[in-house]
């Protein structure tokens, strides 16, 4: 272990040095990578684009929910990365043989597959942190909203 953390190593490869064996776990890759930490990106793209829609087209009154809206965002993109680093290490060599596989729950698709990386496991803190912004913007967004 170093002072920046401990190594997590893939195959015995370090991760920046670390490649798919095949094309299955490549695609396991990116559909991970995808539905997990793009979903958070995406949601944070979509608020900045709202809030630049309220700033550019509304009169004075919208301001503050633009600016609310472009908050939230800007939360979003930092919980995004969190998010990315969260899962980053699935498929580490730390988790090859953890207890998380015999607690698994199998789908009907599952069976009889090959397992790549870890189980999926929700980002709880990340997951009640998010829940928790985006309540408190709504409750201000109503409050701005009886305001105008």
């Amino acid at each position: 272990m170093t002072e920046a953390g401990p190594h997590h190593f893939y195959r015995g490869h370090r991760s920046k040095s670390f490649y798919p064996q095949d094309v299955n776990e490549l695609v396991e890759l990116r559909a991970r990578s995808r539905t997990f930490d793009g979903a958070y990106s995406r949601s944070a793209i979509a608020n900045l684009g709202y809030a630049l829609t309220i700033l550019r087209l509304f009169d004075r009154r919208f301001f503050k929910i633009g600016i609310l809206y472009t908050a939230l965002a800007g939360t979003l993109f930092i919980l995004a990365h969190f998010r990315q680093r969260h899962s980053r290490h699935d498929f580490a060599d730390h988790n090859r043989d953890s207890a998380a596989y015999a607690s698994a729950v199998k789908t009907v698709g599952q069976t009889g597959k090959r397992i790549f990386g870890r189980p999926f496991v929700t980002a709880g803190w990340i997951v009640a942190l998010l829940s928790l912004v985006v309540f408190a913007v709504e409750v201000c967004l109503l409050v701005l909203i009886f305001k105008l």
